[in-house]
């Protein structure tokens, strides 16, 4: 297995190891679970630098990297929804997004054609995890004493608040976008 292939691998044990730390009690576990997330979501850059600057692009890394992707995304949206700091109609409406372009891709591939990653799902996931972050931030900086209270207390709120529907705009945009580009897929009756 590449070095890409496995810090796809690591990503996937990461985003379990995160959704623990956020709800297992302990000093400090929910800036553990934010540490956890930023590192697992830096894996997914370098694991698509290296890929193509190495030319380490495998059928594998092609299926498990936009998954684990999803996985990562999609895990921490719906623990937001136990911790009562997002709505689930955004989380539905992120997680259904999420499922449609995996099911489109996989029609694709089932017609031997491979969908790329266009511009739009690329704001989409930034967005995405910037609203991550921004929750992590906002539920964990009481635990940094006055500092945190210091440098957060006065906007994070406000931030988070903007970024939860940035992130379901751009989900909501790229996934029409994608869908109606590559409408032929699934519209076909053959």
């Amino acid at each position: 297995m590449n070095l890409p292939n496995k810090l796809t691998m690591a990503r996937m044990i990461l985003t379990v190891i995160f959704v623990a730390v956020l709800f297992v009690k302990f000093e400090f576990h929910k800036t553990t679970a934010l540490f956890i997330f930023v590192v697992a979501s830096l894996t997914d850059y370098f694991d698509g630098k290296i890929a193509r600057e190495r030319n380490l692009i495998t059928d594998f890394g092609k299926l498990m990297d936009p998954l684990a992707d999803k996985v990562l995304i999609c895990s921490a949206f719906i623990a937001f929804i136990e911790l009562k700091v997002i709505a689930s109609w955004m989380v539905i409406i992120i997680v259904v997004r999420e499922l449609a372009i995996t099911g489109l891709r996989l029609l694709a591939v089932s017609k031997n054609v491979v969908l790329a990653a266009e511009g739009a799902g690329k704001h989409k996931t930034i967005s995405q995890i910037t609203c991550v972050i921004a929750i992590l931030v906002m539920i964990s900086y009481k635990q940094w004493g006055e500092f945190g209270a210091m440098i957060f207390s006065a906007w994070i709120e406000h931030f988070t608040e903007v970024a939860k529907w940035a992130a379901v705009f751009f989900t909501v945009y790229s996934g029409g976008m994608y869908l109606w580009k590559n409408k032929q897929y699934f519209l076909e009756d053959k």
